[in-house]
């Protein structure tokens, strides 16, 4: 079992001067759920080497079991730091594909022509194509078979715009996840702000938010059996 995961590399919340990536539990929880499970995980991202860690994502309010996993964890911090290059990635080695979130997939990750490319090759291929909370937005230029928006007819979930405004970030960020996957026509649902939530259509699985990474992994291993 062999699962690929694609983190940002983008570390500037646009013109605010702050600094963004991935989010860390979003990246830690699944990360152990695979291993956990027996997983070969390979870890990627655009720029390859160390991926930018949102600064808010390490303050102590945002911590769970598994970021203090990690912390204790060389093994896994030495993964993270020698991320490889999402160009050299070929989808027909993994058997399945997740995206941690952050802010930072909205602006590279989402526009990137190899992560784009991958999902559309995996996604074709029957395997589970993952993401959690605003790594949904990953989705956005991703095309299915026939042409079609991947997300378009399909159940799907990511980072709310409720939360967005919750996080007073609705006019800094490229777009918001909930309101493109709407305009992709993907069939969005949702709890209430900050609850555990997942959503499988087909090998297509999605989490509303940093509380649903575990559930979105659970459901990754469920599909690979």
């Amino acid at each position: 079992m062999k699962i690929l995961m694609v983190l940002t590399s983008h570390d500037q919340l646009g013109n605010t001067g702050k600094k963004t990536g991935f989010w860390l539990e979003e990246f830690a929880a699944p990360y152990y759920a695979f291993l956990d499970a027996g997983a070969t995980i390979t870890l990627a991202s655009p720029q390859s080497g160390q991926p930018p860690l949102d600064p808010k994502s390490d303050e102590a309010d945002a911590q769970t079991e598994a970021t203090e996993r990690f912390r204790k964890d060389a093994a896994a911090q030495a993964a993270l730091a020698s991320t490889i290059k999402l160009a050299s990635v070929q989808a027909a080695s993994y058997d399945a594909v997740f995206y941690p979130g952050g802010h930072g997939p909205l602006w590279d990750l989402a526009e990137d022509k190899d992560s784009i490319a991958l999902i559309e090759t995996m996604y074709a291929a029957g395997k589970p194509v993952s993401a959690v909370c605003h790594a949904p937005g990953v989705l956005r230029h991703a095309r299915a078979a026939d042409g079609s928006p991947l997300v378009k007819g399909k159940k799907v979930t990511g980072f709310s715009d409720s939360e967005e405004a919750a996080v007073q970030l609705t006019d800094i960020v490229p777009f918001l996840v909930e309101t493109e996957l709407k305009r992709l026509g993907g069939n969005y649902s949702k709890l209430a702000d900050w609850q555990s939530y997942a959503v499988t259509d087909g090998n297509l699985i999605t989490g509303q938010n940093p509380a649903s990474s575990v559930a979105v992994a659970e459901r990754v291993l469920k599909l690979l059996g």
